[in-house]
């Protein structure tokens, strides 16, 4: 039982994790707002942000013990604003808007899957069950794959007018993944609502071999990032999608040679993690 003398502090603590879920919601209606006005790399920064609050959020809950159904609801609210509808935006102002009608039902379509993922996430959220496997793309993934893309198409735009450091390969794909978008914007969508595992890196213990290599990985990642941004970004998003369709291919045909189905549940939403 919570005394008169602790309510406040333990009021205090579950209302940690609402304001960091407040946060990347209005992050999200600000991108909305940018994306209209075309500031469209300050909206692209402006989702990256909400990936960042929304991780924090999560984590925050876990560690205060305070996860609720609350917390649960307000989070698929803000993430749907934030990851589903600004994104769309984003995009539809950005490559979309030149195919008129094509252009907003891909993008419809897009938020629609982005609300079929979260409502698919909140549901398993009642089995309390937390394994090493997201089912789908999650939809922060999806978010951050669009949003990078922007802040690199818009180094490439500008040339060098802005001063940031690029990786000249890559920019010169950037006319490639410009008309690719649409098609790429439809299998992301998808992918969302498919049963493609995605690592959620819940179970990362740095006792293992394999957690070792991968924070070796994510230290080199920050300081790719370090020096070239947005470029980094938007391979790090492009990596963790393609990683998840080659792993479900391997794994596919691994138990069509076995004789093996290929099951679901072996690779379940997690509780507590982005959706």
């Amino acid at each position: 039982m919570i005394t008169k003398s602790q309510s406040p502090i333990r009021r205090g603590i579950y209302i940690l994790p609402s304001l960091f879920t407040l946060a990347n919601l209005s992050a999200g209606f600000i991108s909305i707002i940018w994306s209209i006005q075309y500031n469209f790399s300050p909206a692209a920064w402006a989702i990256i942000v909400c990936i960042g609050l929304d991780m924090v959020d999560g984590r925050v809950a876990r560690w205060t013990k305070t996860t609720s159904r609350f917390g649960v609801e307000i989070d698929s609210l803000a993430d749907l604003v934030s990851f589903g509808v600004a994104p769309a935006i984003l995009i539809f102002q950005v490559v979309l808007h030149s195919l008129n009608t094509p252009g907003m039902v891909i993008a419809l379509f897009f938020v629609l899957a982005g609300a079929l993922r979260l409502a698919r996430f909140n549901v398993k959220t009642l089995d309390d069950v937390s394994v090493q496997h997201f089912v789908g793309l999650p939809i922060p993934a999806a978010a951050g794959m669009l949003a990078s893309f922007v802040l690199s198409y818009q180094l490439f735009e500008t040339g060098g007018e802005i001063t940031a450091k690029t990786i000249p390969i890559l920019m010169k794909k950037m006319p490639f993944f410009f008309k690719s978008i649409p098609p790429t914007m439809v299998l992301i969508s998808i992918l969302m609502i498919s049963n493609v595992p995605y690592n959620s890196f819940k179970k990362m213990k740095l006792s293992r071999p394999k957690s070792l290599q991968l924070l070796i990985f994510i230290i080199l990642c920050f300081l790719l990032i370090m020096a070239y941004p947005q470029n980094t970004i938007f391979i790090i998003f492009l990596l963790y999608l393609l990683t998840g369709i080659t792993e479900y291919i391997w794994r596919y045909f691994r138990l069509r040679r076995s004789g093996r189905p290929l099951q679901e549940n072996n690779c379940k939403d997690g509780r507590n993690g982005n959706a």
